[in-house]
């Protein structure tokens, strides 16, 4: 004969699990997204001693309100039978997440593309909406495949979650842009960043979430042991990077940093909008660039993102050929953004690199694009034809591309959100003797407006500094032009939304961080692995029908 299934014994009963969706829910869940972005980067300026007491500083990322936030779909996810309304839940939180953390999109597609307002709106919430069935399919599969085993639901949430950001940060070239683990740049669990990258950090958040809910929980006598074990796992997941951080390979080694270098990084603050208006912003950028390159006393002076927005063939007659010959003998080196190319072989957003004694600029060609921005997928050149972003479709470089070598250290580029991509700037550590010593960042965040989308930035390089143990210059047209050393603290950063020089020094490394090893080999193969592994787990723990 054929016996029932077996109900697990959480979800705790059917009196404790909502027979409907209820409009609290829902507002809450969304308030709970909304939570869990505002951990990325906290939006808010509060009153002083408000801010210190809470850790709430405007532009910082929030440790516990991750957290906490994450805790709410926890418990919804807990509490509930029915897989399909617990994918609906986890949408709505996803959602109110991705619209909350990408809501910039709308000033670079409206303000600047020149979409229509409703057009330019519908398409944040469709690009968030999209992005969010990852975490819609995470919340549905956990509900559906929930075990008996306790200890196997938090690793189940913990696997799920981790595939989902994986899932969103790494296909059709990746967009993982707000995950999780970057509110965890300051607090108890950057300690883990060196060994286990931004990922690990995810995955640990959501254990450490459903953790927290799982306490709550009345549970049988037999079972109060494992809950008391969780307990010290959590309290040992917050311990336990202080000891990491102490005995990070090379941590504290002297031998392994590289002599000082003296930077300039120029933060034009051409307004967006006259960017590549050649009556207006062009003529200004040439002018206020060439004017600080030529002034700049420092070993290394470093230009944003097509800080000259022309072609070298268009510069005016002389310009460029000023330039090198600026840089062409001495002590100082410069780094410049700009367009390369031609109409018959394409486009490349790129960085020329000048410095003494070479007989053709060093060059770095942007490889990891941005969608509708720097290249058109197919089927959208519909949607880019009614927008006015100037340069839309560029070409590729390569994934490994070498340094700019100067004064004993090797400088690896990258443009815009390709720091986003750790994985990618891990290939540069597969041989330890040639990898990069400082990172430097280029970017033009002035598409987005005075928005989060700087801070949010700056927390990416920050949590880029940690897996690597490298230090992030980041150079920008309106902001954050910042410093940042091998820890994670900015050391020195300008004001955004204005024009200015940013002077200071940087201090090259050399270690060699687990994490920085195994992705170099590896990849983030182990991550899906290991998350895939846990879910195959989680089905042969899963309750089945008997047959007699």
């Amino acid at each position: 004969m054929n016996l029932p299934e077996e109900q697990p014994r959480w979800p705790l009963d059917a009196a404790t699990r909502p027979r409907q969706l209820s409009v609290p829910q829902v507002v809450l869940t969304l308030l709970a997204g909304g939570a869990q972005a505002a951990s990325m980067a906290w939006p808010l300026a509060l009153p002083n001693p408000l801010a210190q007491l809470t850790g709430l500083q405007q532009g910082q990322p929030v440790w516990w309100l991750q957290l906490l936030a994450l805790a709410w779909l926890a418990r919804l996810l807990s509490h509930n039978a029915n897989w399909r309304r617990a994918a609906l839940f986890g949408w709505l939180f996803g959602s109110a997440w991705l619209v909350g953390t990408v809501g910039w999109i709308y000033i670079a597609m409206h303000t600047y593309g020149g979409l229509p307002a409703p057009l330019a709106a519908l398409a944040v919430l469709a690009f968030a909406g999209l992005l969010a069935l990852f975490y819609a399919a995470a919340a549905g599969f956990f509900v559906r495949l929930v075990p008996l085993d306790r200890a196997w639901q938090a690793l189940l949430f913990a696997a799920l979650w981790l595939l989902a950001e994986l899932a969103r940060g790494t296909w059709l070239t990746g967009f993982g842009w707000g995950a999780s683990g970057y509110a965890h740049v300051d607090g108890p669990l950057a300690g883990f960043a060196p060994w286990l990258g931004v990922y690990g950090l995810s995955a640990i958040a959501a254990w450490l979430a459903m953790t927290l809910v799982q306490m709550g929980h009345r549970v049988p006598d037999s079972e109060r042991r494992g809950r008391a074990g969780a307990l010290l796992i959590a309290v040992a997941l917050l311990l336990v990077p202080w000891l990491l951080q102490r005995h990070t390979p090379g941590a504290s080694d002297p031998a392994l940093s590289s002599p000082s270098l003296s930077v300039s990084l120029l933060q034009g603050n051409i307004p967006q909008d006259e960017k590549f208006e050649t009556g207006s912003g062009v003529p200004l950028a040439l002018h206020w660039y060439a004017e600080q390159l030529q002034a700049s006393r420092t070993s290394l002076v470093i230009a944003p993102e097509t800080a000259l927005a022309l072609l070298p063939q268009q510069l005016p007659k002389g310009y460029w050929d000023a330039l090198q010959q600026r840089f062409g003998s001495g002590t100082q080196a410069a780094l410049i953004g700009i367009p390369l190319g031609n109409y018959q072989q394409g486009y490349t957003n790129s960085i020329l690199g000048l410095q003494p004694g070479q007989t053709q600029a060093w060059r770095y060609d942007k490889q990891h694009l941005v969608p509708f921005g720097e290249f058109i997928p197919p089927l959208f050149k519909w949607f880019t034809a009614m927008m006015n972003i100037p340069l839309g479709d560029f070409n590729r470089g390569g994934l490994r591309q070498a340094p700019f070598v100067w004064q004993g250290q090797r400088l690896a580029t990258n443009i815009c959100y390709e720091d986003l991509f750790g994985e990618e700037l891990a290939s540069n550590f597969l041989n330890p003797a040639q990898a990069p010593t400082i990172f430097v960042n280029i970017s033009n965040l002035a598409w987005f407006g005075n928005s989060l989308a700087m801070d949010q930035h700056l927390q990416i390089a920050r949590m880029r500094a940690l897996e690597f143990d490298r230090p992030f210059l980041l150079a920008t047209n309106t902001g954050a032009t910042a410093i940042v050393d091998h820890r994670a603290r900015v050391t020195r950063a300008l004001a955004r939304d204005t024009r200015a020089v940013l002077v200071g020094e940087v201090e090259g490394r050399k270690t060699l961080t687990a994490y920085a090893w195994w992705v170099a080999r590896l990849g983030l193969w182990p991550f899906w692995l290991l998350a895939l592994s846990l879910v195959w787990r989680a089905l042969r723990l899963k309750p089945r029908k008997i047959s007699a």
